[in-house]
């Protein structure tokens, strides 16, 4: 395909699935207008988040917590634990320890929760398991290469959720701030990430979370816990925030978006840009612009730049490769290898594809909103 970016944001033909009309609109522009039109802010997004904030109050009744915040110390979820006292809410803050959050992550955490008197769970999980699945997936070659994070996450705040008795779980996740990565990109699942974890490293997991569709329909439906992503109904942008954290609490930005885990950061910003030729700002960038957070000729103007300092990013790989014993020729190796992607390893893809409705249908009992995979799945697909 010959190169073209999308009219009104940052999508352009590296971006798996993309296509353009007459106009040089592209079809994740679309998808972004689909995901406002079922999500709307303002007054209208105001009080339906109050009409869910009115149920969390009456189902925590004479509970110790109302509801559960994943935090990691980043700007999403440092305001979120404000919105919800705010709203007169009792969350109980949780925090995945995989030993690669970054220092100002950690003080992030301590302020904010402490100025606010939140209490703070954190879940340690054993870093040789942690270690294991972070090089099965290098070794996969595969460009989210952080994925088992983003599962483990989700998998500790429903873990926390049963044995508390809590009924719903508060999401920092913003479509408009961070945009749908295109599944190529970063999609895996349970059943991925043990095939490459015995394949790759023949090891087995005895403490990291994880959860299989099962188990999260037990989780969803059987014991009811929801959860929820307040930024799509509220007036939410992400600079504001952060300008109103370092004020309040002192909180310190730690680079970029997710840099606030050192492994996450090196993968966003090293891994694939370096090796994949994938750009997530691309992403994130187009969907502030259609928000009205920044103007697409300052988007376009921050793209040029690499996504962090090519000196520093050097010390941050020495650091990985050193904390997932790798040498130097062993990650060289790794790196000439030739890329992959999901659909190259075993998963629930094709059976999530193949049964779309079913799918569809099973999710809405599962979750209060529609995953914007099946966003992605229509638009691509039409």
């Amino acid at each position: 395909m010959e190169y073209q970016i999308c009219s009104r944001g940052l999508w352009d033909t590296t971006v798996p699935g993309i296509t353009f009309d007459t106009s040089g609109e592209s079809n994740y522009a679309k998808m972004f207008d689909n995901l406002v039109e079922m999500y709307p802010r303002g007054q209208k997004g105001k009080n339906d988040w109050l009409k869910i904030v009115d149920k969390i109050k009456k189902e925590g009744k004479n509970k110790p917590y109302d509801c559960i915040i994943g935090v990691s110390g980043g700007t999403d979820s440092c305001y979120l634990l404000y919105l919800a006292k705010q709203l007169g809410l009792r969350p109980l803050a949780v925090n995945l320890d995989n030993g690669w959050s970054s220092d100002i992550a950690v003080k992030n955490i301590k302020k904010v929760t402490s100025k606010l008197n939140i209490d703070l769970e954190t879940y340690v999980i054993n870093y040789e398991e942690v270690k294991s699945i972070l090089r099965s997936y290098l070794k996969a070659g595969l460009p989210w290469a952080d994925a088992p994070t983003d599962l483990a996450i989700k998998a500790v705040l429903y873990k926390i959720a049963l044995k508390l008795k809590i009924k719903f779980i508060l999401n920092g996740s913003d479509f408009r701030t961070e945009g749908k990565q295109p599944r190529e990109w970063t999609y895996t699942d349970s059943k991925q990430m043990l095939y490459l974890l015995k394949h790759f490293e023949n090891a087995k997991l005895k403490t990291y979370p994880y959860y299989s569709f099962s188990k999260l329909f037990f989780y969803g439906y059987i014991k009811g816990i929801k959860m929820y992503r307040p930024y799509y109904y509220l007036d939410y942008q992400k600079k504001t925030a952060q300008e109103f954290l370092k004020k309040e609490y002192g909180w310190e930005y730690y680079g970029g978006h997710h840099h606030e885990n050192l492994f996450t950061k090196f993968v966003i910003a090293y891994w694939m840009p370096e090796k994949f030729n994938i750009d997530k700002r691309k992403i994130t960038l187009s969907a502030q612009v259609l928000s009205g957070e920044i103007s697409r000729e300052q988007a376009l103007e921050d793209i040029k730049h690499p996504p962090f300092p090519q000196e520093q990013l050097k010390r941050d790989k020495d650091f990985v490769l050193k904390k997932l014993d790798f040498s130097d020729e062993e990650f060289q190796k790794l790196w000439d290898l030739p890329n992959k992607y999901y659909f190259d390893y075993p998963s629930n893809m094709p059976l999530i594809k193949k049964y779309s409705k079913i799918s569809r249908t099973i999710f809405r009992h599962i979750l209060p909103f529609v995953p914007s995979f099946f966003f992605e799945l229509d638009t691509r697909n039409s």
